[in-house]
């Protein structure tokens, strides 16, 4: 139910180590992503999603994990999750000295065999032994819905489909679910619907994560905080796109969010001018890089 309860201040979980440069055509150096991740939590955000611990054969972009994950400076009170696919990745990411992890599933079946290559049911059997370590190790896990408003196999994606899956994640014992926009299809009366139809999760513990491919990420972030949403997704530069997913450049840029949340006068406590400055650097390190190839 829409609740008009705005938020006075907001979340934002940084997802461009992982989620903005997964897709990048060029190999991204290893030390500019530990500097990334270094000035992103410098710059106030308080989770910082790091790298992926999935086959280096099927994310090449991401095989210096184990690498990032030794070199970046954690800073206290900044939270640094990987994602993590199964028990292996699990292992290597525990051997990384990981406390935060993240575990994807689908909201149709279609992305889960292009993404996971299996089916939902057997993606959440897999989380089981996952879910079983990690609350032994006392990590914090997210749990991450994709293609949650639409899908590029199936279509659109009937409002109880994602919901049904995040109930699933949050009774699994996820601290976290993440309901995501993978290919930017999604308009406000989407978010609305299914919002709607997840009134019964708890909403302070349920992120938003939303694709600038149509133009409608901040309109989509305006929805949800009218439903008291506050926690959202976003990736420095608007880094991002699926690999799995044709059509789904773009996450919403950390930067325009960080201007329309200061323009609504709601809180992040994250600096702007810091983020810019990481994005700057990064793009700089990978144009050295990209000339040094060449050359």
């Amino acid at each position: 139910m829409r609740t008009d309860n705005i938020p006075t201040r907001v979340t934002i979980v940084e997802v461009g180590p992982r989620d903005g440069l997964q897709n990048e055509p060029d190999q991204v150096p290893t030390g500019a992503k530990i500097a990334f991740v270094d000035a992103l939590s410098d710059a106030g955000l308080p989770v910082v999603e790091v790298t992926s611990f999935v086959n280096p054969t099927t994310v090449p972009q991401l095989a210096d994990a184990t690498k990032v994950m030794a070199g970046i400076r954690r800073k206290p009170g900044v939270r640094y999750p990987v994602l993590v696919p199964n028990e292996r990745g699990l292992e290597r990411a525990l051997d990384s000295g990981a406390n935060a992890i993240a575990l994807f599933t689908s909201a149709t079946e279609e992305f889960a065999q292009a993404n996971i290559r299996a089916s939902i049911d057997a993606s959440f059997s897999r989380f089981q032994p996952v879910m079983e370590r990690a609350k032994v190790d006392n990590l914090w896990v997210r749990g991450y819905v994709s293609v949650a408003f639409g899908c590029p196999f199936h279509g659109r994606v009937p409002a109880d489909q994602p919901v049904d899956v995040a109930r699933r994640l949050f009774d699994l014992g996820c601290d976290e679910v993440c309901l995501a926009d993978t290919i930017g299809v999604a308009t406000p009366d989407d978010v609305k619907a299914v919002l709607t139809a997840a009134e019964s999760l708890p909403f302070d513990r349920l992120a938003l994560h939303f694709h600038d491919t149509g133009g409608r990420a901040i309109d989509n972030v305006e929805t949800g905080l009218t439903f008291g949403i506050s926690i959202f997704d976003a990736a420095a530069g608007g880094l991002g796109g699926c690999p799995f997913a044709p059509g789904a450049p773009g996450n919403l840029a950390t930067e325009q969010l960080l201007s329309y949340l200061q323009i609504r006068q709601i809180e992040s406590g994250v600096d702007l001018d810091r983020v810019k400055h990481a994005t700057a650097e990064l793009y700089q390190a990978m144009s050295t890089s990209r000339s040094s190839a060449v050359s």
